[in-house]
């Protein structure tokens, strides 16, 4: 028995209608006057409520979500504990890695050796690299495999709390929690570098993500205690394709890479409403497509990727 609802059902359909009509329109970008409008009617980003302007920090009197805002200005973990700086748990330098593609990241290719490069969303020359559709986990495959092979020492389960600053104000290193044994970890570092990528996982204004689970904003709270100040704090990106359904895996990202190589965005009656490489601010937020897709006819938005999806096939074939 198939889980879609009758209207998924009838919609399908009508996408499936209209597909050869489509397959070969491309639809007009929209204006820079056009986004505007678009971004400051619908996009989170303009959305008042969603943000509070901060009261202390680096950052004082700017705005920031207001799921940030509870972490900046939160207490240290560190507060009335005793910290013996002294004690050096590590004392490292810092790891350059060379190019991925020397390092054995495998690429996608042409049959002559050079790089293949697609379209990403606003692009006007292709300039996206991938390794068909596993490129993330290829990329950490590779780099894995060269701390090991470096002998790099890897504390796993044990995240910095705070870092730790020179009598210059530099940073120096950092603490850790050893979440096994409940233990602090001081460890020096020559130089230091935040890389614990975004805040996905604080859901800004109750938005899914596909980020990883550790994506709670951890290095921009560290670097903000430090005293570093936040650039665009106030603007985030939000991927414009993703599952809505079925609810197991609601949220999970729809790669950017389908739409490059044309995948198209339309609504439930099948009519393509917009660009598929439009600027992902302006391709996001589904109640962007309202507008447009009024006057098209009722019905949510969604991409449609099944012809790309055989030539994209073929090409993970060829290659």
């Amino acid at each position: 028995m198939s889980t879609f609802t009758q209207e998924m059902l009838d919609s399908m359909k009508l996408v499936e209608a209209t597909r050869a009509e489509r397959l070969h329109k491309e639809l007009p970008r929209f204006s820079a006057e056009e986004k505007d409008q678009l971004l400051k009617e619908f996009h989170p980003d303009y959305s008042a409520k969603g943000f509070t302007v901060l009261s202390t920090g680096p950052n004082k009197g700017s705005k920031v979500p207001n799921e940030l805002a509870v972490l900046l200005e939160g207490k240290s973990r560190l507060e009335g504990v005793q910290v013996d700086l002294e004690r050096i748990y590590y004392d490292v330098d810092v790891l350059v890695i060379e190019w991925l593609s020397h390092l054995g990241v495998l690429f996608d290719k042409e049959a002559d050796g050079t790089m293949v490069t697609t379209h990403g969303g606003g692009t006007s020359r292709k300039r996206m690299h991938a390794c068909k559709d596993v490129t993330g986990a290829e990329i950490m495959r590779v780099l894995r495999d060269e701390v090991q092979n470096l002998g790099i020492p890897v504390l796993d389960y044990a995240p910095a709390i705070e870092l730790i600053k020179d009598a210059d104000g530099k940073a120096a290193g950092a603490v850790l929690l050893d979440l096994d044994s409940n233990e602090l970890l001081v460890v020096r570092a020559k130089t230091v570098i935040l890389a614990t990528g975004g805040a996905g996982r604080l859901h800004y204004q109750g938005f899914p993500t596909s980020n990883h689970y550790g994506a709670t904003a951890d290095g921009l709270v560290l670097a903000y205690r430090a005293g570093a100040r936040l650039i665009y704090a106030d603007a985030i990106q939000y991927h414009p394709t993703g599952v809505a359904f079925p609810a197991q895996i609601y949220g999970a990202l729809v790669t950017e890479k389908v739409r490059s190589v044309g995948a198209q965005l339309v609504n439930s009656k099948g009519v393509a409403f917009m660009n598929p490489l439009e600027t992902r601010d302006v391709a996001a937020h589904p109640r962007m497509h309202g507008p447009r897709q009024r006057r098209q006819g009722p019905g949510r938005c969604r991409p449609v990727a099944r012809h790309a999806h055989d030539r994209y096939a073929a090409r993970r074939r060829d290659h």
